[in-house]
C-alpha cells in the first residue's frame, strides 16, 4: 500500500509540490528491486520547507539546511548500481529483468528530474562509470539501506569503499530536495586505478556549494519561512478543494481532477504516517473536516488512515472522536473502521466493553437550565463513584458468586406458596447462609468514605467537567464562527445572604436537550424499584440491595454517631426493627396500567394543574425584557413593580420546570415498570421512621404516584371488601369527615351513578372524581368499584387495590395517650364515639369562635377573615405543631393556604396569617392541656443535657438506640477545591443547644409513631396480611381491613400500657446524672 502511495505522490509531484517525499520514494524503489524486507530509518527523515512558488518548485533547486551544511547519506552496506542495470560484484543477476512497467516509468521520470536539477546547478551531464566499467546515470550515487538485522551482503566481501557518513550534530538538520539525488552528498566520479569510488566532490559542485552557503548565511530565515510556506500550502489545498467540489464537476476532466485531489490527500496522510509525523496528518484531516468545502473531499478511507494509526497506539478516545467526525461528515463506517476499533480494544489493557461510566452524562442530562448547586452536584458524583468502588470490591473479593447462590435459594423459599408465617425472612436467610458458610464473608469491608473525601472527589470531577467538556459554538447555527466553548459554567449566586457556587449549563446545551427528538432518561440501579425481592436485613450493615451498599439508618451526611450506637447493640435487640423493615420491603407491587395511560395522555397534552399534572415550560409565563430606553420612561415605583413581576415570573418558571421534571421522572419509571412486578426495599431515618430506598417513584409520593400503584398479589373482596372500597372512596373525596362509617357507606351508594360514570368516561363524562381531595386515587377507586359490582359475584372478585386507614393526627394521639388526656384523646378518636371526631375541624371551629369575638370588638383583620376560616386552612399547622413547628413556620403554612383561596384579598394575607397562627396555638393549648406540659418537660430536659456538653439520647420501646446529631457548625475548606463545607454533625464540637431542645419533642414522638407502625407490621405478617405504611397511614387489601384495624388498635394500647415517660426519665437520669453526687 505504501509503495502505491509513494508512486502516486511522485506521479503527482507537479501538483503537490512536496519535495520531502523523495527519500522515502527512493528507499522504496531499492527495497522492491532486491525483494528484501528492509527497515527504513524513519528518525533520519524529516520535513523541510516547501518552495515559495510553483515555478520555484518545478525548477528542482535543492533545499538547504538551517546550518548551511549539507548532510551526507548514511553509511551503506549494499552498493547498488542503478545506471548499469546490474549489481556490484557478487550482486547476482541483472535486476532490470524483474522490473515492472511502472517501475521503469518511475526511474525514467526520476532521470528527467535529475537532469533538470543539474541544468539549474550548471552541472555538466556526463555519464559516470561504475566499478565494472558500466556507465551510471548522471547524478546517481551508489547508495544502500541498512537492514534491521544488519546482515552483510556479497558486496561487502570485497570491502568496497563507500562514502563515509557524518552523524548530524545538534545543529544539523537533514534536508530533502525535489529529486532523490539531493539526498546524496555529490555525484561520485570514477577513481583512477582500481575502480574505487572517490569521496572528493566535483569541482563544479564545490563552487556551487560555497555560493549556496553564502546565500543561506545572508538570508537566515529558518522557522519564519517554514511557517509561511505551510500557510501557502494550506492555501493551495483550499484552492484545490474549491475547484474540485463535487457540485462543480461538469465533465470527465474535472471529475478526474476531483479524484486526483482526493488521492493526493490520501497519499499525504499515508506518507505523514509513514514518516512518523502523526500530528501533521491529524491536523490535515481536522482542517479538511472543519471546512465544509474541504469536507466534501474526504471519504471514509481518509478517516480510516488515522483510525489504523490510533488503533496501533491503543488510543480508544481518538478512535471514538474519529467515529464522531465520520458521522458529522455524513459517512458510514466500513469494515476497516470497525476492525480498527476492535484492534484498539484488544491493545487497551483491562478494557471492559460493558463497563461504561456514564455518570457525567447523567449529571448533564439531569441538570436544569437554571443550574444546580456545586454542593449537590459534587455530592451526587462522589457518592456514585463510591458505590461503583464498593461493587467492584465485592466482585474482587469473590463475594458476588457466594451471594448469588445464597440469594437464589432464598428466593426459591419465598416463592413457595406456604401459609407458614412463623418463619421470618431474616431467619430464612440465616438458614441458607449457614449452608454456605465457606468462602468470603457477605459483610466484607464496608468502610464508609468520610463525607469530606466524597465531597472533594465530587468537586474535582465537576471541575474536570467544567474545564474539559466543550462543544462547537456553531453546532446549532452555522453563522457563528467555529470555536470550542465550555458546556458548563461555574458561577456564584446568593442564597439566604450566602454566596453559593453554582454550575449552570450553556444555553446551547439546554437547547440541544430540548430540541432532541428522543430523550432517554438514565437512572442508577439503586434509585429504581427492584425486580426481585430485597435482601432481608440481617444486621445494621447488610440488607436491601444485592450489591449497592445501603445503610439501615439514614443519617445526616457524614454523621457516624448512629453507627457507633448500633454497633454497641446486641444483634437480638435489633431483630424486631430488622424484621419490620423486611416485612415492608417484601410487599410486591405492580402498575395500574389503565390509569397510567390516562395520566400520560394528560401529561403529553399540556398537563393540568388542577389535577396535579404539571404543564410544560411552554405554558410558563413569558419573562418580559426591557431595554434601557424603555426603562428610562418609567418612574422609580414602576421600575420596582416591574422588577417584582420579573422575579415572580422567574420563580414561577423555575417551579414549573421542577414540577414538570419530577412528574416526568415518576411517569417514566412507572411506564418502564408497567409490565413488571417490583419491590421497594426500605430503611429508616435516625428516629426510626421508615422510607422506601428508591427516591423518585414509591408509595410515599403524591396523589398521582399512589394512584398508579396496586398490590401484585390479589385477594378476593370477601363479604366486607366492597363496603371498604366505597368507604375508602368517600374518604378520598374529603367529604363526610364528621360522618360515621355507616353514613359514609350510605353516601357512596347514593352516588353510584357518578362513580360508574367516572370509571367509564373519566375525561369526557361528568368528571365527578376531579372534585375530590385526592382526584387520581378517587378515580382509581371508582374503576375498582365498577369492576367489582359488574363481576358475577363481587365477593369473589380478585382485588389488587390497597385500602388506606389513616390516623387522626397521630402526633396528638401519642401526646394524649402519654398524658392520659381524656379531652384530647376524645378529639383524636382514642375513645369510642358514635361519630368519628375530626380534630382539624374542631380547631377550625374554635378559631372561628375566637374570630367572631374579636370581630365584635372591631378588629379589622378578624372582620376580613369572616367566611374564610376552614379545616383546610388550619390542618397543616395543627398537624405539625406536635412536631415542633414554630409560630413563624405556622404563619408561612397558613399564608400558603390563604393564597390558594381565590376570593381572599391578597393585601391582607400577611396580617391574616399572623392573626390565625396565634389563634391556632391558643386553641390547641386549651384542647390539649397535657400535650403542652409534656412538650415543656422534654424541651427543658434537652436544654439541660445540651448545656452540660452532651447530646440527647434515648432508646425506643423496640430497643432502637437514637441520638440527635446536632452540633455547632464547623466550616471546613476542601483540600482539592475551595469548597466550603458546613459540618453540623461533628461529635467533637459542642452540641447545638437550640436545635437539641427544639428537636427533642417531635423526634421523640416520631420514634413512638414508628414503634407503633413496626409492631403493627410484625403482627400483620403473623396474621398473613399484606401490609405497607406511609408513616401513620396503613395500607392493606379490602378483605383484610378489619383485621388490620384490630391489630393496629391492640398494638397502640400495648405500647402505651408501658410507662414510657417513666422509663425515659430513668434512662436520662442514669446516663446524664449518674456521676453527680
Amino acid at each position: 500500500m505504501l509503495l502505491h502511495v509513494c508512486f502516486l505522490l511522485y506521479h503527482n509531484a507537479s501538483i503537490l509540490s512536496l519535495p520531502f517525499f523523495f527519500p522515502v520514494l527512493e528507499a522504496r524503489i531499492q527495497q522492491l528491486q532486491y525483494d528484501i524486507v528492509l527497515d527504513v530509518q524513519h528518525a533520519r527523515i524529516q520535513f523541510v520547507n516547501a518552495p515559495k512558488s510553483g515555478r520555484e518548485a518545478s525548477s528542482g533547486k535543492s533545499h538547504k539546511n538551517v546550518s548551511g551544511v549539507r548532510t551526507e547519506v548514511p553509511k551503506v552496506r549494499q552498493n547498488i548500481s542503478k545506471g548499469g542495470g546490474q549489481t556490484s560484484k557478487g550482486g547476482g543477476k541483472d535486476a532490470s529483468a524483474s522490473k515492472s512497467r511502472w517501475m521503469e516509468k518511475l526511474i525514467l521520470e526520476k532521470k528527467t528530474k535529475t537532469q533538470k536539477l543539474n541544468l539549474k546547478l550548471g552541472i555538466e551531464d556526463k555519464p559516470v562509470k561504475s566499478r565494472k566499467g558500466k556507465l551510471m546515470l548522471p547524478g546517481t550515487a551508489q547508495k544502500n539501506i541498512s537492514t534491521k538485522a544488519g546482515k552483510k551482503t556479497a558486496s561487502t566481501s570485497k570491502k568496497s569503499k563507500t562514502l563515509k557518513n557524518q552523524e548530524p550534530t545538534a545543529n544539523q538538520v537533514h534536508t530533502m530536495a525535489d529529486a532523490p539525488v539531493a539526498a546524496t552528498t555529490v555525484p561520485i566520479r570514477k577513481a583512477k586505478g582500481k575502480g574505487k569510488a572517490s569521496t572528493e566532490p566535483a569541482p563544479e559542485l564545490s563552487e556551487v556549494r560555497d555560493q549556496e552557503l553564502a546565500e543561506l548565511e545572508r538570508k537566515a530565515e529558518a522557522k519564519a519561512q517554514e511557517l509561511a510556506e505551510v500557510e501557502k500550502l494550506e492555501t493551495k489545498l483550499n484552492q484545490w478543494a474549491m475547484s474540485a467540489s463535487p457540485e462543480l464537476v461538469q465533465d470527465n476532466s474535472e471529475a478526474r481532477m476531483y479524484e486526483g485531489v482526493q488521492l493526493s490527500v490520501h497519499c499525504y496522510l499515508e506518507a505523514c504516517v509513514f514518516c512518523g509525523d502523526i500530528d501533521r496528518a491529524q491536523r490535515l484531516l481536522l482542517t479538511h473536516h472543519r471546512m465544509i468545502s474541504r469536507r466534501n473531499l474526504l471519504n471514509i478511507g481518509h478517516y480510516n488512515v488515522m483510525m489504523r494509526v490510533w488503533a496501533k497506539k491503543g488510543s480508544l478516545n481518538q478512535i471514538g472522536r474519529l467515529f464522531i467526525l465520520v458521522e458529522e461528515a455524513g459517512l458510514k463506517p466500513n469494515l476497516t473502521s470497525y476492525c480498527a476499533a476492535l484492534e484498539c480494544m484488544g491493545r487497551t489493557p483491562n478494557y471492559d466493553p460493558n463497563n461504561v461510566d456514564i455518570c457525567h452524562c447523567q449529571s448533564l442530562s439531569n441538570l436544569p437550565p437554571s443550574g444546580e448547586s456545586l454542593h449537590i452536584l459534587a455530592k451526587e458524583l462522589g457518592n456514585r463513584v463510591h458505590n461503583k468502588f464498593c461493587i467492584r470490591m465485592k466482585s474482587h473479593n469473590q463475594m458476588v458468586g457466594k451471594l448469588s447462590h445464597i440469594y437464589n435459594e432464598y428466593a426459591e423459599l419465598l416463592a413457595k406458596d406456604s401459609k407458614e408465617f412463623d418463619v421470618l425472612p431474616r431467619e430464612r436467610w440465616w438458614k441458607v447462609e449457614a449452608e454456605h458458610s465457606s468462602g468470603p464473608s457477605l459483610l466484607g469491608d464496608n468502610t464508609q468514605w468520610p463525607h469530606t473525601v466524597v465531597m472533594e472527589l465530587g468537586t474535582y470531577l465537576v471541575d474536570l467537567m467544567v474545564k474539559h467538556m466543550k462543544v462547537n459554538s456553531d453546532i446549532l447555527s452555522p453563522a457563528y464562527d467555529r470555536k470550542f466553548i465550555p458546556v458548563l459554567y461555574h458561577m456564584y449566586t446568593f442564597r439566604s445572604n450566602k454566596q453559593v457556587g453554582f454550575i449552570k449549563p450553556h444555553p446551547i446545551l439546554t437547547q440541544m436537550q430540548q430540541d432532541a427528538m428522543e430523550t432517554t432518561l438514565t437512572f442508577d440501579s439503586y434509585v429504581m424499584p427492584m425486580l426481585c425481592p430485597p435482601v432481608p436485613w440481617t444486621s445494621a450493615k447488610f440488607g436491601a440491595y444485592l450489591l449497592t451498599p445501603t445503610k439501615m439508618m439514614r443519617t445526616v451526611v457524614g454523621a457516624n454517631q448512629h453507627e457507633i450506637l448500633l454497633e454497641k447493640c446486641q444483634d437480638a435487640d435489633l431483630h424486631a426493627v430488622l424484621d419490620s423493615l423486611n416485612q415492608l420491603g417484601n410487599a410486591a407491587w405492580r402498575i395500574n396500567q389503565p390509569l397510567l395511560d390516562i395520566i400520560i395522555s394528560i401529561f403529553n397534552d399540556k398537563g393540568n394543574e388542577k389535577l396535579d399534572v404539571p404543564p410544560p415550560n411552554s405554558e410558563a409565563p413569558k419573562i418580559l425584557r426591557y431595554s434601557q430606553q424603555d426603562l428610562a420612561t418609567y418612574s422609580s415605583a414602576e421600575k420596582a413593580h416591574l422588577k417584582r413581576e420579573l422575579v415572580k415570573a422567574k420563580k414561577k418558571c423555575s417551579e414549573m420546570h421542577s414540577l414538570r421534571m419530577d412528574a416526568l421522572y415518576k411517569l417514566s419509571i412507572a411506564n418502564h415498570m408497567r409490565d413488571e412486578v417490583f419491590w421497594f426495599p426500605h430503611n429508616m431515618d435516625f428516629r426510626g421512621r421508615t422510607y422506601p430506598c428508591p427516591p423518585y417513584f414509591n408509595h410515599l409520593g403524591s396523589d398521582v404516584t399512589r394512584a398508579i400503584l396496586v398490590f401484585a398479589e390479589g385477594k378476593p373482596l370477601g363479604p366486607g371488601g366492597l363496603k371498604w372500597l366505597k368507604i375508602h372512596l368517600v374518604n378520598l373525596t374529603g367529604l363526610k369527615k364528621r360522618s360515621s362509617l355507616a353514613g359514609r357507606l350510605e353516601y357512596a351508594n347514593t352516588i353510584m351513578d357518578d362513580i360508574l360514570d367516572s370509571a367509564d368516561n373519566p375525561l369526557n363524562g361528568k368528571k365527578w372524581w376531579q372534585n375530590a381531595d385526592e382526584p387520581w386515587q378517587a378515580l382509581a377507586c371508582c374503576m375498582e368499584i365498577a369492576n367489582a359490582v359488574r363481576s358475577p359475584d363481587p365477593t369473589h372478585f380478585i382485588s389488587h387495590f390497597p385500602v388506606h386507614q389513616d390516623g387522626s393526627c397521630n402526633g396528638l394521639q401519642h401526646y394524649a395517650a402519654l398524658g392520659r388526656d381524656v379531652i384530647g384523646a376524645t378529639s383524636v378518636n382514642l375513645i369510642p364515639c358514635e361519630v368519628p371526631q375530626d380534630v382539624y375541624s374542631g380547631v377550625a371551629q374554635q378559631v372561628e369562635e375566637f374570630r367572631a369575638r374579636d370581630s365584635e370588638k372591631g378588629l379589622k383583620i378578624a372582620q376580613v377573615l369572616e367566611g374564610f376560616i376552614s379545616r383546610k386552612v388550619v390542618k397543616q399547622t395543627v398537624m405539625t405543631v406536635v412536631y415542633g413547628v414554630t409560630r413563624y413556620g405556622g404563619r408561612l403554612q397558613i399564608e400558603k393556604r390563604l393564597k390558594e383561596v381565590d376570593d381572599f384579598p391578597k393585601e391582607y394575607i400577611w396580617d391574616a396569617s399572623h392573626y390565625l397562627v396565634q389563634q391556632v396555638f391558643s386553641s390547641l393549648k386549651e384542647m390539649f392541656t397535657g400535650t403542652r406540659e409534656i412538650q415543656d418537660w422534654l424541651t427543658e430536659s434537652a436544654r439541660l443535657i445540651a448545656k452540660s456538653g452532651n447530646t440527647v439520647e434515648w432508646v425506643t420501646p423496640l430497643g432502637l438506640p437514637i441520638i440527635q446529631p446536632y452540633h455547632r457548625t464547623r466550616t471546613q475548606m476542601g483540600t482539592i477545591q475551595d469548597l466550603s463545607l458546613q459540618i453540623t454533625h461533628d461529635s467533637k464540637q459542642k452540641p447545638d443547644t437550640v436545635k437539641q431542645k427544639n428537636a427533642f419533642p417531635p423526634n421523640f414522638i416520631h420514634s413512638l409513631d414508628s414503634t407503633h407502625m413496626m409492631l403493627t407490621a410484625l403482627y400483620c405478617y403473623s396474621a398473613g396480611l399484606t401490609f405497607v405504611s406511609v408513616h401513620d397511614c396503613f395500607w392493606t387489601h379490602a378483605l383484610t381491613v378489619d383485621t388490620m384495624n384490630k391489630v393496629c388498635r391492640e398494638q397502640f394500647v400495648a405500647l402505651h400500657s408501658q410507662p414510657i415517660l417513666q422509663e425515659l426519665s430513668n434512662f436520662l437520669l442514669q446516663k446524664y446524672c449518674s456521676g453527680l453526687s
